[in-house]
């Protein structure tokens, strides 16, 4: 098997074309490299860039971008909606074909050294690669961002992995780690407000929000914030209140199923000291990390999300929940945006929920169901989707009616359009019976 490890690095531009080209320029001049995407924000001032080939050249084409990156862009003169801490913002390599997470973790440590060392840029290992269980978040390494790092350098507890514990101004940091698959995806909304966005956001993704009272209908954000006080420790999820943070605990893990002390741990509060601190209430969603921007570009805000296990949360679910939360808000999902790219199997499964949700049969070919995936997520909202380009391992598209084999003609009568026709389709049938192919009549039938 061909090994094959995708990489996603982030930079810190996404108005200046020449700076861009000039990075992807870096990533292709190694052989064996496949650009994928080039995905530039304005508002953000960000640009995703998803690239994949062997583990050895990605991992030279990886560091050369972020020479390049280190080159070209000047952090002290940087603006942007998103969160970042470096020119080369975030650089992950994620495990595509015949490669292992561990694997992939090996070269963002070969790699996160070489920039430290030839490039004299602080870097802070993450994901699979963290070298500290506290350092796995990606939120935690870049919390504070650039305006803070100088501080969080001079910290002990923050010493980077590789590079100088000395701020680099120009440069900033970066975070170099190994992931399973990130689908980044932004949902759409017909609205400029910020807070809007950030009211669906909160609901969605796992680390949720604060607990509130009063008034919470519709926007929640418009309640009164619940804390703990001493011997008395709110559910966040119900109106249970406990008399101390072991009831509370027992309580969740028997309605929830999920373990309370680590909940809040993963949100970096302190278990055992929780008196004055905000009650959280769950998101609807685990592997989802999300929060709401406004880009100007669009005229619009979005809910920005990551899928950090498409597996687990699949888009197509995460937007219809967004889609009711919206309506009970007044709002409208005006459709929603892959940033990079996405894997077949996730938007395939995507186009099988919508034909399921109409009734229709799922036994379609592969580009059919992807085609319904998009128009259903309106993924064309604000940008192209262009599906060869998008979808990650997309089959090769159909050919003509003549000269198709016996799959692709079996694709073709599948499907809701009028050719091949019944005549072609009877011949086909008969050419499968008389072959010994077993293809059923009702396969053929167009109603």
């Amino acid at each position: 098997m061909n090994q094959i490890v995708e990489c996603v690095p982030n930079f810190s531009e996404g108005r200046d074309h020449g700076v861009i080209r000039q990075i992807t320029d870096a990533i292709e001049s190694v052989s064996g490299v496949q650009l994928l995407d080039v995905d530039p924000g304005a508002s953000t001032n960000r640009t995703v860039v998803t690239f994949i080939g062997p583990p050895g050249p990605v991992e030279e084409a990886a560091f050369r971008a972020v020479k390049a990156a280190a080159t070209l862009i000047d952090m002290t003169k940087h603006e942007g909606e998103h969160a970042r801490f470096g020119a080369t913002d975030v650089c992950p390599f994620v495990p595509v074909a015949g490669v292992t997470m561990d694997d992939c973790a090996a070269i963002a440590r070969a790699v996160g050294r070489r920039i430290g060392d030839e490039l004299g840029i602080p870097v802070y290992l993450y994901e699979h690669a963290a070298s500290r269980p506290e350092r796995r978040n990606l939120a935690d390494v870049r919390a504070g961002e650039y305006e803070g790092l100088a501080d969080k350098l001079a910290s002990p507890e923050w010493k980077p992995d590789f590079g100088p514990a000395a701020f680099n101004g120009r440069s900033g940091a970066t975070a170099v780690g190994a992931r399973e698959f990130l689908i980044a995806y932004n949902i759409n909304l017909n609205t400029t407000d910020r807070r809007y966005a950030n009211e669906i956001a909160y609901e969605l993704r796992e680390r949720g929000r604060w607990k509130r009272t009063g008034n919470v209908e519709p926007f929640y954000y418009k309640g009164d914030v619940v804390y703990f006080e001493e011997g008395k420790y709110p559910d966040g999820n119900s109106d249970f209140v406990a008399g101390s943070f072991e009831e509370l605990a027992d309580f969740y893990r028997e309605t929830y199923g999920g373990d309370l002390r680590e909940r809040y741990r993963s949100i970096g509060l302190d278990p055992d000291n929780l008196v004055g601190r905000p009650v959280y209430k769950d998101g609807l969603f685990t592997h989802l990390k999300g929060i709401g921007w406004v880009v100007e570009a669009y005229q619009r805000a979005q809910v920005s999300l990551n899928l950090t296990n498409y597996k687990i949360t699949a888009p197509q679910e995460v937007l219809e929940a967004a889609r009711d939360l919206a309506a009970r808000r007044g709002m409208v999902v005006t459709g929603s945006e892959i940033v990079g790219v996405v894997p077949f199997d996730a938007i395939q499964a995507a186009g099988r929920f919508y034909l399921q949700r109409m009734g229709k049969s799922t036994g379609v070919p592969a580009r059919d169901l992807v085609t319904t995936a998009a128009q259903a997520m309106g993924l064309d909202d604000v940008a192209e989707f262009d599906l060869d380009r998008k979808v990650i391992g997309m089959p090769a598209a159909d050919g003509p009616l003549v000269g198709m084999g016996v799959a692709e003609f079996i694709d073709e009568v599948s499907r809701d359009t009028p050719a091949p026709g019944g005549g072609s389709g009877g011949a086909g049938h008969g050419a499968g019976g008389y072959c010994g192919l077993g293809i059923s009549p009702g396969y053929a039938s167009i109603n």
